[in-house]
């Protein structure tokens, strides 16, 4: 019983009208009334803790390094650089399938659970290393990886719990609170980031103990399994060659960013071709794997719902869009507007997230309303409708100078976070409510890794985009204005020459890019007026400005054709559809799911 068997429609139901509850759902346990609001408090937490940490290093990564004794910025040190970056998000994506499909077999709740006390545990490991030096930078990933694990247990489980006990008409709303809290979380870290690691960098990861702690225990205390499990064994071969073959191709876009011998960016290098070859061959390997294991890892079946497969289409094509646009919104500000507005380097990082509040705003505005009224219209047109909103708020962004008011650059913002909402709790939703009960684990967990791979790849193509800009004139601008500021011709030529890539790292770090492009030795030999003047707020915005622009610009243009990708596929998820049991003999072969407006039942084993 490996397919979709059979998927018959029934008469559309009034929204929220004769919907069941989830006591009477699927065989699911009766629960307390009361109890979906505790699943629903311990889930949002547990999600909104591991997105916050997902974020919280970016803007202490300097902090970090200056504890451990480690200039990432090195050329020898990138490893440490885009490990400490990127390794959580892929661990994440790698293992979240692989977890929730261990949700199913031994309990959703269990494996939450053991999720969050993971989590807690490497994020005490994290806070007491007590190396340093590269030594200190191993440990430290390893932990943060170890971390990533607990983090996917809780991203593979947290819908799939909120779907078991809440009801049709109530899953938006539900689901909508916790896609808040998860984009949220993402700008929380930053703020939290820039406010906990000047005091002790070790803090960053403290903060998460106390909270993991508590949520553990209340977990293990009151949450309760009300979906039965279903033992099976475990595709190690799906498994392994799934991981494998994601790894490679997320090595493979990490490193396309990182130059080559002489040139700006590594994709022509044989290592990076190689690792995304023989990554694609593995993931073929693994598809293969799964129509012919008798109980699949990743069941490919679910692919036959309509409503399932366009959401999650839906879903990788708005992470494409906006998974580099946080590091590209930094970057302008941290390396442009604030110090124009009188910021010091060291500070922008902080500064930074606090300027993108705005954003974080607009998802707990529009997460929780857009849910609610999903629950009662159906997911289609707020999910297509965010996504339309986004690419004009892209477009808009386009239009703004570099040296931006603030107030405009504020509203921009919040509306692009409320457009990202209203797309991104429906879809959740609409997701969840197409899968059977018996894979819910699974199906939240491949709706997660293809959201996660494309922030990777989305990293991947924005940086490649920005520095395709910045390598049309930087190198020029930065010879011409620094000899016209005394640096020897020779010494400005190798600042002027080194990858572009080097350049925008100082910037998001909260470096003085200057100072890092010509070093301080050759700063100190220069007259002290020259040295104020090169390492003021306003030389390397000016110098950056125009060719930075043009790649913002590339950068936007990528987002708005993959938002209205993402609309479009929105949009062929056709009407409301929540999968139920079947209530009668008679079968169809409705493999994309039920008519426009119809509530469709079925069974998929």
């Amino acid at each position: 019983m490996d397919g979709l068997q059979r998927l018959t429609s029934s008469r559309a139901a009034a929204p929220g009208a004769g919907v069941p509850g989830p006591e009477q759902v699927s065989g699911l346990s009766a629960v307390p009334e009361g109890y979906k609001w505790i699943a629903l408090f311990i889930s949002t937490l547990g999600m909104l803790m591991a997105t916050i940490d997902s974020s919280i290093v970016l803007i202490a990564l300097p902090d970090v390094f200056r504890g451990i004794g480690i200039d990432p910025l090195e050329p020898g040190n990138t490893f440490y650089l885009l490990w400490m970056i990127l390794g959580f998000l892929v661990v994440t994506s790698v293992l979240v399938v692989s977890l929730g499909r261990m949700g199913d077999i031994y309990g959703r709740v269990r494996t939450y659970n053991l999720g969050f006390a993971v989590f807690t545990f490497f994020s005490l490991m994290l806070s007491i290393t007590w190396m340093t030096g590269h030594a200190a930078g191993i440990y430290l990933i390893v932990m943060r990886i170890f971390q990533g694990v607990g983090a996917a247990m809780l991203m593979a489980n947290s819908a799939a719990i909120l779907t078991d006990v809440f009801p049709d008409n109530q899953r938006g709303l539900a689901l909508g609170i916790n896609q808040a809290a998860a984009f949220s979380g993402s700008f929380i870290g930053l703020v939290l980031g820039g406010v906990l690691a000047p005091i002790n960098w070790r803090l960053i990861f403290l903060v998460s103990v106390p909270i993991g702690l508590f949520a553990t225990i209340f977990g293990y205390l009151r949450l309760r399994e009300v979906s039965p499990r279903r033992p099976a064994r475990i595709d190690w071969p799906g498994n392994i060659t799934f991981a494998v073959g994601l790894v490679l191709v997320m090595i493979g876009i990490t490193y396309g960013i990182e130059p080559y011998g002489h040139k700006t960016m590594g994709w022509t290098n044989p290592m990076v071709l190689g690792s995304l070859a023989l990554g694609v061959a593995f993931l073929v390997v693994f598809c293969i794997i799964e129509t012919k294991v008798p109980q699949p890892m990743f069941r490919l079946q679910l692919f036959k719902i309509r409503a399932f497969t366009s959401g999650v289409l839906a879903s990788f094509l708005a992470a494409l869009s906006r998974g580099g646009l946080m590091f590209m919104l930094i970057i302008w500000l941290q390396g442009i507007w604030l110090p124009l507005h009188g910021y010091a380097f060291s500070v922008t990082p902080l500064w930074a997230g606090i300027a993108m509040l705005p954003l974080t705003l607009g998802f707990l505005v529009a997460g929780p309303v857009s849910g609610v009224l999903s629950d009662r219209y159906g997911a289609r047109p707020f999910a297509t409708g965010g996504m339309l909103g986004s690419a004009l708020c892209f477009f808009l962004l386009e239009f703004l100078p570099i040296d931006f008011p603030y107030w405009a650059f504020a509203i921009l913002l919040l509306l692009t976070g409320m457009t990202m909402a209203s797309f991104g709790s429906p879809n959740r939703a609409g997701v969840m409510n197409s899968l059977p009960p018996q894979h819910r684990g699974a199906g939240s967990g491949m709706n997660t890794t293809f959201q996660n791979s494309a922030q990777v790849l989305s990293i991947g193509i924005f940086f490649s985009l920005m520095i395709i800009g910045l390598s049309s004139s930087l190198t020029r601008n930065l010879f011409q204005g620094l000899v016209a500021h005394g640096v020897p011709p020779a010494a400005a030529e190798q600042a002027a020459h080194l990858p572009a890539v080097s350049t925008l790292f100082a910037a998001f770090l909260g470096y003085d890019p200057i100072r890092h492009l010509i070093g301080a030795h050759q700063l100190a030999q220069l007259p002290t007026v020259q040295q104020a003047a090169l390492t003021g707020r306003s030389f390397f915005p000016g110098l950056i400005s125009a060719p930075f622009r043009a790649g913002l610009h590339a950068a936007f243009d990528f987002a708005i054709f993959a938002s209205l990708l993402a609309a479009g596929a929105s949009w062929l998820r056709g009407g409301r559809y929540v999968y139920s049991e079947p209530d009668g003999p008679e079968s169809v072969d409705a493999t994309d799911g039920p008519p426009m407006g119809a509530t469709a039942v079925g069974v998929v084993r």
